[in-house]
């Protein structure tokens, strides 16, 4: 019983521009949490990555393909086995998105970051004169 491939739903590709943008910028902070070395994807790297996207939802992956169409099949390779999106790819460090299960499907990163009212200025707190 394989069940990485069993309770992961498929790839759909569903994230926006802002989103992608919104997630790119917190993944710029981020260390790469998994190595790729030449064996390429083993099962025990896949169980990994899995552990990884469950925890941290965002991750980056380091990877030692050098041909840039191989890193780029390679993460659709993972996004599509593990029900991640990818969200972008920089030399050998990919990124990949997956939302944790019990969020809720209408709540995107980037509406998370909107601003609530009007922005208040330094003579807004000082009062009239």
């Amino acid at each position: 019983m394989n069940t990485i491939t069993e309770t992961v739903e498929t790839f759909t590709g569903t994230l926006r521009g802002a989103d992608r943008r919104a997630l790119r910028a917190r993944a710029h902070a981020l260390k790469p949490v998994v190595w790729i070395a030449g064996s390429g994807l083993t099962p025990g790297v896949m169980a990994e990555l899995d552990r990884a996207l469950h925890a941290h939802e965002l991750i980056k992956i380091h990877t030692a393909a050098e041909n840039r169409a191989a890193r780029e099949v390679l993460l659709e390779d993972i996004c599509r086995t593990l029900g991640a999106e990818p969200v972008q790819i920089i030399g050998k460090t990919l990124v990949a998105f997956r939302a944790r299960p019990g969020e809720a499907p209408g709540k995107t990163p980037a509406s998370a970051r909107r601003r609530k009212g009007p922005r208040r200025t330094k003579r807004s707190f000082q009062g009239a004169r």
